[in-house]
């Protein structure tokens, strides 16, 4: 489920998504590593790998990032 009904809003993927678009607009560069962005979102806001997959998959979906090649992830904006 993407909207929750939790008053803190720190686990829902429009939160979280937020937070990775945040640090993605905070870089020059358009590719970022996989693991690097992980290191990044877990130091703003404590996430675990199985969470962050599933924020990376939305906004995929929602075409904010796409894949790129040798594991980088390409910002679409």
């Amino acid at each position: 489920m993407i909207v929750d009904k939790n008053v803190t809003p720190d686990r829902d993927l429009y939160f979280l998504g937020s937070i990775v678009i945040e640090i993605l607009i905070a870089r020059k560069e358009t590719k970022i590593d996989y693991f690097e962005l992980y290191n990044k979102m877990n130091h703003e806001h404590e996430i675990s790998i199985n969470l962050f997959t599933l924020v990376l998959d939305w906004l995929f979906i929602v075409g904010v990032i796409k894949n790129a090649e040798n594991g980088m992830i390409e910002k679409c904006f």
